[in-house]
C-alpha cells in the first residue's frame, strides 16, 4: 500500500484501536510486583504510544503530502524537473526597450546597505578550495529596511567570478530566494544546496552568474506577514520590493535598472516570489515558485493582514489578481510535483488561465510531497531557466 493510501490510514487506524483494547484487556492481568511485570508494562505503553503517533502521522502526511511515497519518505527519489512551455523573455529590458543599466560602483556596508556579519561554509561545494575566485563567498547578513524600519538576517552568496581578475567593475543579476514560513534560511544552504547548485550551473554553462540573496519571507518573525502591506502593520511588500534591492545594490556589485532581479521560493516563499512579481514586475521581471500556493493564509500566525478590507484580501489571491487587474508583463514558472495535492492543480489552473503579456511555464516531477527532496530536484532547471531572463553581468 502506498504512504498516501487511505487503506493505510485506516489499517494503522484498526490497529491502533486494537493495541489500545489490548492495553486496557491485558493491563490488570501485569498488575504485580516483578521486574517482568514492570517491563511489560512499559512495552504495551510503548507499543500504545507508537500506533497511535503512526496514525497521527500518517494523517497529516495524507493531508499536507509531505511525502508522497515511501521512496519519497526515505529519499531515494532522484531526477530532475521537466519543464513544459518555457517561453518568455530571455533579457530584462528598460521602459525604452534597450538592456538594464548596471548601478553604481559597491559601497561599503553602511545604514542603508547589507550589513555583513560574517561568512559561512558552501555546502555542497565539493571541493576544498576556499579561494572565492573558485567556489564563491557566502556572507552571513542582515538587511535593514531603510523605509519600513524591518530587517532580517539571510545570506548573500557572490559566484566566483564576482572575485576573478578582470571583472573588478563587473556588475552582476541578483536572485531573491526565500524559504517557506517559518523557515530558516540556513536551509537553503544546508538542505536546498542553492551556492552548489549554482556552482554547479556555472561549470555546465546553464546558469549565468548571480548574486543569490536567501532570506526568509517575513521580516516580521514570529509574524508571518505573506509579503502584504499590513495597514498599521509590517510592510513587508515595500521591505522586498524596495528596501532588500536597495541594500543590495549599496553593498554588492548588483545591476541597477529595470528587470535585474528576479525572485523565487517554496512554499509561503513560492506564494511570495509570484505575488511580487505580479505587483512589482518592472523590479522582478521573473519569478519561480517551487510548491507555492496562489492565496494568502490567514490564522494565527497572520493575524490580521487586511485591516478588514475585502479589496486587499482579493489582491492578495493571485488568480483574483489575475482576473481583475492589468495581467503583468512577467514571465513566471510554476515548479511542483504532480504527486503534490496542495499546489499542482491549482499551479495546472493558473497556467491555463494565464495571457499576455504573463507567460508562464511549469516544471515538473512525477513522484515527490512538499519537502526538501522534491524542491532540490526542481531547484536546478528553475535557476537556469530563471538565469535565462535576468540581464548578463555587464
Amino acid at each position: 500500500m502506498g504512504l498516501t493510501s487511505h487503506k493505510l490510514l485506516a489499517l494503522a487506524a484498526l490497529l491502533a484501536v486494537f493495541t489500545v483494547l489490548g492495553t486496557l484487556w491485558v493491563w490488570p492481568k501485569l498488575a504485580v510486583r516483578s521486574w517482568p511485570a514492570m517491563f511489560l508494562r512499559l512495552g504495551t505503553l510503548a507499543v500504545t504510544q507508537l500506533s497511535l503517533l503512526v496514525v497521527f502521522g500518517l494523517a497529516v502526511n495524507d493531508y499536507f503530502v509531505f511525502y508522497s511515497s515511501w521512496s519519497d519518505l526515505l529519499g531515494h527519489e532522484h531526477g530532475a524537473g521537466v519543464i513544459q512551455g518555457a517561453g518568455g523573455t530571455p533579457r530584462a529590458t528598460t521602459p525604452s526597450g534597450g538592456p538594464a543599466a548596471p548601478s553604481g560602483p559597491a559601497a561599503p556596508t553602511g545604514p542603508a546597505g547589507v550589513q555583513v556579519l560574517g561568512t559561512a561554509k558552501i555546502t555542497g561545494a565539493g571541493s576544498v578550495s576556499r579561494d572565492p575566485a573558485r567556489i564563491g563567498r557566502l556572507d552571513r547578513v542582515r538587511l535593514p529596511g531603510g523605509t519600513t524600519g524591518l530587517s532580517t538576517d539571510g545570506y548573500v552568496y557572490l559566484p566566483p567570478q564576482y572575485f576573478q581578475p578582470g571583472n573588478e567593475t563587473e556588475h552582476f543579476p541578483a536572485v531573491l530566494v526565500m524559504t517557506g514560513f517559518p523557515g530558516d534560511a540556513a536551509n537553503l544552504v544546508t538542505k536546498l544546496r542553492y551556492p552548489a547548485t549554482e556552482l554547479d550551473l556555472l561549470d555546465k554553462g546553464t546558469m549565468k552568474p548571480t548574486v543569490l540573496v536567501l532570506m526568509r519571507p517575513s521580516p516580521s518573525m514570529p509574524r508571518d506577514s505573506e509579503c502584504e502591506d499590513v495597514p498599521y502593520g509590517p510592510q513587508a511588500q515595500t521591505y522586498f520590493s524596495t528596501d532588500v534591492p536597495a541594500d543590495l545594490r549599496a553593498g554588492y556589485r548588483v545591476l541597477g535598472g529595470a528587470g535585474s532581479l528576479g525572485v523565487m521560493g517554496d512554499s509561503t516563499g513560492g506564494y511570495c516570489a509570484v505575488k511580487l512579481g505580479m505587483a512589482h514586475p518592472g523590479t522582478f521581471p521573473a519569478a519561480v515558485s517551487l510548491s507555492g500556493y496562489f492565496k494568502a493564509a490567514e490564522d494565527v500566525t497572520t493575524g490580521d493582514l487586511f485591516g478588514g478590507s475585502q479589496q486587499r484580501r482579493s489582491e492578495a489571491d493571485l488568480n483574483w489578481r489575475l482576473t481583475h487587474l492589468p495581467v503583468p508583463a512577467l514571465a513566471v514558472l510554476l515548479a511542483d510535483s504532480k504527486q503534490d495535492g496542495r499546489t499542482y492543480a491549482d499551479s495546472t489552473a493558473f497556467a491555463a488561465a494565464a495571457r499576455p503579456p504573463l507567460v508562464v511555464a511549469q516544471a515538473t516531477v512525477g513522484t515527490g510531497g512538499h519537502n526538501f527532496t522534491t524542491w532540490d530536484r526542481l531547484i536546478p532547471p528553475s535557476l537556469s531557466w530563471l538565469s535565462a531572463r535576468l540581464p548578463a553581468p555587464g
